[in-house]
This record gives C-alpha cells, sequence and structure tokens, in this order.
C-alpha cells in the first residue's frame, strides 16, 4: 500500500511540474484527459482501439493535425498531418522507449535499434536489399507462389474460408528461404507455432503500452501478461537458434541447409556471416538479433497485405477482371513463371498493392524520441517528449479526394487523380528509418498475386470486415473469401 501511495504521489508530482512547464507554442491538449491518470481512461475501459484510434485521428485532424496528450503521468504528441509527421520522421530518428519493450524478442535489430547501432547496422545491411541481389529471389518467390496456389486448391468451390491462415505461412516459408537460407519444410521447424507465438508477444507489448504502471521493467516484472510474453519469445527464438553451423568463433546460431534450387542466391546472412568473418562487425548476439527482426518484419507485413488485397479484389469483382485481363497480357496463356521484367510492366497490379496498403495499413502507428525542439507549421514540439505518428491517417488524409474510404486503384495511373503531395503515403513508414524491405516485399507481393489471379476467381464482403488493433492493423471477423479455379 505504502508502495503504491509513493507511486501516485509520484505520478501526480510530475503531472503538476509538466503543466506548469508547459510552454504556450506546444499544441493544444486532445480533449478528454483527466489529471494524472490523462487520456487513459479511454484506452483502458475501451473494447474497440481501432475505432477509438480513428475518432482520436479525425479529433487531432480538425485540431489542426497536432495535439498534446498523456497516458498516465507521461506526456506525448500525436500528429496526423503528414508535413509535420515527415518532419519529425526525418529530424527525430530516436525510436521512443516503449520500443524497449519488444527487445526481449528483436533486440537491437533495426525496427527496435537505438540510434547509434542502428545507423551502423543499416549501413552494414543495405546492399543485402539492393536490387541485383532481390532479382536473385524470383525463383523463390515463383515457386513459393505455386505452393500457395496448391494449398489453396483444397479450399475451391467449398464456400468462405480464412485466407490469411495459408498467407501467413507461406510468407514466413519465404522468409525463410529468401533471407536465412533455409527450407523451413526440410526442418522440425514449426512455424504454425511460430506464428502463433508471435501474435501472444504481439498483443503482450500492445497491452503493455497501454497501462502505464507496467512500463517500469520492476513493476512488469511480477505481471502475469511478462510470463505469458517470455513463454512465447522462448519459442520464437527457439526457431531462429536452430542448430549451429561450423564458421569461425561459432558467430552464428542457424542451421543452413543445401538446397539445389538457392545456389546462386546471395542471402542477407551471407553479408552478415561475411563481415561477421572479416572484421567482426556483427557479434554473436547481434546476428541473433538482426535474424528475428528479419523473420518477423518479413513476413508478418506482407501476408497481412496479401489477405487484404484478396479481400479488396473479392469484393470488386471488376479490379480483379482488370489485374487478371493485365496478367494474361504480361504472361500469355501459358503457366510460365513471373521474371524479374515482368514486374514492371504490372503496373495495375502493382496499384492494386498500393490502394490495399493505403486502405489498410499494416502499421498504423510508430512513435518517435524527440532528441530537440521541432517546429511544425502551426506549433513547436519540445524535446524529451515522444511523438506519436499517426501514419494511416495519412492514407486516410482529405487530401486523397472524397474517395478517399473508397478502393480505387486507378487513382495510382491516371493524372491528377493522386495528391500533390510528397508524403501523401506513408505504407512503408517515414524518413530514413523506413522499411528497408519495401523493394523486396513488393517484389514478393506482386508474384504472389500474379499467380493466384491467374488461377482463381476471388468473391468477398468487404462490409462484413471487422478490424482491430494491436501492434498491427489485423482483421478480427468478416476478411474471409471464397475461390474457384478459373477456367
Amino acid at each position: 500500500m505504502l508502495a503504491m501511495a509513493l507511486f501516485c504521489c509520484a505520478c501526480a508530482a510530475y503531472w503538476l511540474w509538466r503543466r506548469m512547464h508547459r510552454k504556450t507554442t506546444e499544441p493544444p491538449y486532445l480533449p478528454w484527459w483527466c489529471p494524472i491518470l490523462g487520456h487513459t481512461p479511454i484506452l483502458l475501459y475501451c473494447r474497440d482501439y481501432w475505432n477509438v484510434a480513428n475518432k482520436i485521428a479525425n479529433q487531432i485532424h480538425d485540431m489542426g493535425g497536432a495535439v498534446t496528450a498523456s497516458i498516465g503521468p507521461r506526456t506525448y504528441y500525436a500528429l496526423t498531418d503528414p508535413d509535420d509527421i515527415s518532419t519529425v520522421a526525418n529530424t527525430c530518428l530516436h525510436k521512443d522507449v516503449v520500443y524497449e519493450f519488444g527487445k526481449p524478442l528483436l533486440g537491437e535489430g533495426l525496427l527496435t535499434a537505438k540510434l547509434s547501432i542502428w545507423k551502423n547496422h543499416r549501413k552494414l545491411l543495405n546492399p543485402a536489399f539492393n536490387q541485383s541481389v532481390l532479382d536473385t529471389f524470383m525463383g523463390v518467390f515463383n515457386s513459393q507462389s505455386r505452393k500457395l496456389v496448391r494449398e489453396l486448391e483444397k479450399e475451391a468451390g467449398k464456400g468462405p474460408f480464412d485466407h490469411w491462415i495459408y498467407t501467413k505461412l507461406n510468407a514466413l516459408e519465404t522468409i525463410f528461404l529468401t533471407a536465412l537460407g533455409v527450407d523451413s519444410t526440410d526442418t522440425d521447424l514449426n512455424l504454425t507455432e511460430y506464428i502463433e507465438a508471435l501474435e501472444t508477444t504481439l498483443s503482450a507489448f500492445f497491452e503493455r503500452v497501454l497501462k502505464f504502471w507496467w512500463y517500469s521493467p520492476y513493476t512488469f516484472a511480477f505481471s502475469n501478461l511478462k510470463r505469458k510474453q517470455d513463454a512465447s519469445i522462448k519459442i520464437l527464438h527457439n526457431v531462429s537458434n536452430t542448430g549451429k553451423t561450423d564458421i569461425p568463433n561459432q558467430l552464428f546460431n542457424l542451421m543452413f541447409y543445401s538446397i539445389s534450387n538457392l545456389a546462386n542466391i546471395k542471402f542477407v546472412t551471407d553479408l552478415i556471416l561475411e563481415l561477421s568473418a572479416e572484421n567482426g562487425a556483427f557479434n554473436d548476439r547481434e546476428i541473433r538479433e538482426q535474424v528475428d527482426t528479419i523473420i518477423f518484419s518479413g513476413h508478418d507485413t506482407s501476408a497481412n497485405v496479401l489477405m487484404y488485397t484478396m479481400l479488396l479484389l473479392g469484393s470488386h469483382p471488376e479490379a480483379q477482371e482488370k489485374a487478371f485481363s493485365e496478367i494474361q497480357e504480361v504472361l500469355g496463356d501459358g503457366d510460365r513463371d513471373v521474371e524479374k521484367t515482368d514486374l514492371s510492366k504490372l503496373v495495375y497490379l502493382e496499384a492494386v498493392l498500393k490502394e490495399s496498403m493505403r486502405m489498410f495499413t499494416i502499421g498504423p502507428i510508430i512513435v518517435r524520441g524527440l532528441d530537440r525542439d521541432v517546429k511544425l507549421r502551426n506549433c513547436t514540439l519540445s524535446a524529451g517528449t515522444p511523438c506519436f505518428l499517426f501514419l494511416f491517417a495519412v492514407n486516410k488524409h482529405p487530401m486523397w479526394g472524397p474517395d478517399v474510404h473508397e478502393f480505387k486503384p486507378e487513382r495510382w495511373l491516371e493524372p491528377g487523380r493522386l495528391p500533390n503531395n510528397p508524403n501523401a503515403f506513408a505504407a512503408f513508414s517515414f524518413g530514413r528509418r523506413m522499411c528497408i524491405g519495401k523493394t523486396y516485399a513488393l517484389m514478393s507481393m506482386k508474384t504472389t498475386l500474379a499467380h493466384v489471379i491467374r488461377y482463381y476467381r476471388i468473391t468477398a464482403d468487404l462490409t462484413k470486415l471487422r478490424l482491430k488493433m494491436d501492434v498491427m492493423l489485423k482483421p478480427d471477423s468478416g476478411h474471409y473469401v471464397s475461390i474457384e479455379k478459373r477456367t
């Protein structure tokens, strides 16, 4: 009781101090706050975080695109204006301390690394994602796409089913093959268990962000949530620590398998191993952290985008048939693979993907730590205060036009349909810390969709979709599709 009383007093003292030292140039306070708890009650008693996030985003937009908010005694800024978000993302590269919550899983991988480590590792890893390397993955993208087509065949003509299960497993297998050189079917890896453990871990991370009394590692250590999280992370790390390879100093804890059709591929892990062996750029722990980050970020986002895209195409048959016609025009009526030169010709299919990512922003919110004062259009953000960047609000900003909430792939192809603002699209985040795998993801997803649409006609009902948000934007219900074989 005494400890709780002291904690409450400390929170109250900090809240009072923050209010007294608030600058007049800072953004206005978001409504619905209360002393000490801030806006926490909105989150604690909420059953639909995605709906609340959209309401808050609309309120922020009405207030000029920038507000001050608080979770418990901790003050945040929240932005929805594209230009202001771009300013913060390019000026302040530090991740907020809430990303520390993800370090038990990812350590100092690119997604969660502190700035000094990120700068060094990002520079070292960039060559692994250049176009010449990615082109070598086309064989795997095609073989995995064909495998997905075969797996979906069992659902053809049988009515609605959860296609997300198939896209998740297929994307995870693909990232093992391309980034790690591991054929999961030749190992005893349980990828279904990995996917379930990852869902549990992400939910635990999100719940901790919402409950400020668990921000401290000392209070979190006594929670049931930590025990559940630790058990899930153990499963995830077992996947990235499968066996050992015989390399100098035993630097890499991942088994490589000899796969004849992958002989010419330059894996990301090849580069990491070479850097480790030649100049010690990565130690054993850092290698595993980058591997964990690649597995997590490389499959989950692509799987979700493919799931939403199939749902959208199934709900818009005219767009689906346009995509099918383009695929036939580019690939012909036969059954040949998608070649790297074909990807640039599949312009409507790319528009479909971009429109899907605009409508469903997989990583809807990111948080940056401000290491300096930042001057925005209408206010100034003070150093030391974290800043929420509402990326999903950028993709749904009114500058997209009156049809902003409609699925219109044509907007990406017709002159004058896109906003006249380079910061209008935030599917891959903003600034220098944007996704390193952007090109990889687009190549993989375009290849997969080309194969799936070529073989199946998809039907769905987007009006039944219900969304939920933890770390990522996910379907809660109503996302099933039906497929039929094309003649």
